[in-house]
């Protein structure tokens, strides 16, 4: 009985080593035919791409600097984003000039009167006053004035502001305007 036992195991695992050994041979089929339809493919891509010649540009006719770029499904649009090949000082720049402007930057230096100074103590402070009586409490480094303004200096009864402007030449210059307390105030 033993043996008439261990006889049919191995008949039945030679039957089914036979239906393996098919599915392996229409598996192996399957793979060579669809990896010579994929070699044909990709043939004729090959064959596409040579016979591409892009097409002579008229003259007068401007193409666009940046296309989107279609290929294999994958396309690439640079709108919106930063061109690599610029510097990020360029970019520095423009945040620069949109910073929010202080309240002491949206008038002219000659409008703006000092009204008190402190000025014998490790950091000098001045009270800057606008045209509307708002009064600002400014220290050396801040910015005051339409023109880029900065305060350099805090003297007894005198601040000095450094401004930047450009002049009828086109080119920029820099002058050191004097504000000084009125003497009907007091100093």
């Amino acid at each position: 009985m033993r043996f008439v036992a261990k006889s049919m195991v191995i008949v039945l695992l030679a039957v089914m080593g036979c239906k393996d050994e098919a599915k392996l041979e229409a598996s192996k089929v399957e793979f060579d035919k669809e990896r010579s339809e994929l070699m044909a493919r990709l043939k004729k891509k090959k064959v596409e791409k040579v016979a591409h010649v892009p097409k002579p540009v008229e003259p007068g006719v401007v193409e666009p600097a940046f296309a989107p770029i279609a290929d294999d499904g994958f396309s690439y649009d640079p709108t919106g984003l930063r061109d690599p090949f610029r510097s990020f000082e360029w970019e520095r720049e423009k945040l620069a000039e949109s910073e929010v402007r202080g309240p002491l930057e949206e008038f002219d230096v000659s409008q703006l009167s000092v009204v008190g100074v402190v000025w014998n103590v490790g950091n000098a402070r001045a009270l800057i006053q606008d045209p509307s009586g708002q009064g600002f409490i400014v220290s050396e480094g801040a910015r005051v004035g339409k023109n880029e303004g900065r305060i350099i200096r805090i003297d007894d009864s005198l601040v000095v502001v450094k401004e930047t402007y450009v002049d009828q030449m086109g080119q920029e210059a820099t002058k050191d305007i004097e504000l000084r307390i009125r003497r009907s105030e007091g100093g």
